[in-house]
């Protein structure tokens, strides 16, 4: 749930937020990060799929792990759920995108932009789990329902003439509030706690999306080299994918029907 991106800032110059309809440098570079966005969010879907097909299996004889659920697990499926290997599942999307974070102004475009793509399929790896726990249906509708909010939140970060600026600030301390009551209440196991933990990860990262669609969209500079530009619209695209995952997530335990 960490978002260690957001450690990454680039000032805009003043005077230089130009609308889209009177900029195409401007609709050409927010076009580029939701492509690439949309792009990760793809990688990541795909390899959540790939990864619990090859994991579960409905032949007895093939499978090493049968779930309380009824899912009979295969020994890949075993190794990347059940055994130690499971950490490694875990925490090498956080290494992934640390990594990418604090090296990005070193690296080359297309470096940064390989480091995202095998980021996003370490997340689907990760989120593959989500299948074992809620319905393939319930997931399929809560991510439409998070692709229709994000769109709108978006488009409202975007649009708006009102700074966000404060209330981004005021956001990023809720997210390390979250993360600190998660941590919590892994020793607590409240339900009440985590129906607060969910209701407050939705309406931080709602807020998130507007406030970093404003930012990412005031980092644009005309000037920029194009390798510059480059960096920056990858890692704008990384800060809206990662708002989208967490919106995503937290809706999922609303919405989700759990198997």
């Amino acid at each position: 749930m960490a978002d260690p991106i957001r450690n990454y800032q680039t000032r805009a110059v003043p005077g230089v937020g130009v609308g889209a309809d009177i900029d195409q440098g401007l609709r050409a570079y927010m076009i580029k990060v939701y492509n690439l966005m949309g792009l990760g969010l793809l990688i990541t879907g795909l390899a959540a799929v790939g990864t619990i097909m090859l994991a579960t299996t409905t032949d007895p004889a093939s499978a090493v792990a049968t779930l309380s659920s009824g899912e009979m697990l295969t020994s890949f499926g075993y190794a990347i759920f059940g055994s130690p290997l499971k950490w490694v599942v875990i925490f090498a999307p956080l290494a992934a995108v640390m990594f990418l974070s604090f090296r990005v102004q070193s690296m080359s475009v297309s470096a940064a932009q390989t480091t995202f793509w095998v980021y996003a399929g370490l997340v689907g790896l990760s989120l593959s789990s989500i299948f074992l726990v809620y319905t393939t249906a319930s997931i399929s509708q809560t991510f439409f329902a998070t692709a229709a909010a994000f769109g709108a939140l978006s488009l409202f970060g975007y649009t708006t003439k009102r700074d966000l600026t404060a209330m981004g600030s005021f956001l990023i301390m809720g997210v390390f509030g979250i993360i600190i009551a998660s941590v919590i209440n892994i020793f607590l196991h409240s339900s009440a706690l985590s129906f607060a933990v969910s209701a407050a990860g939705v309406l931080i990262f709602a807020g998130l999306t507007a406030y970093d669609t404003q930012n990412i969209k005031e980092m644009y500079f005309e000037g920029d080299a194009s390798d510059v530009a480059g960096r920056k619209a990858i890692m704008g695209a990384l800060r809206l994918y990662l708002d989208f995952i967490n919106l995503f997530m937290f809706l999922l335990q609303f919405m989700g029907d759990r198997r």
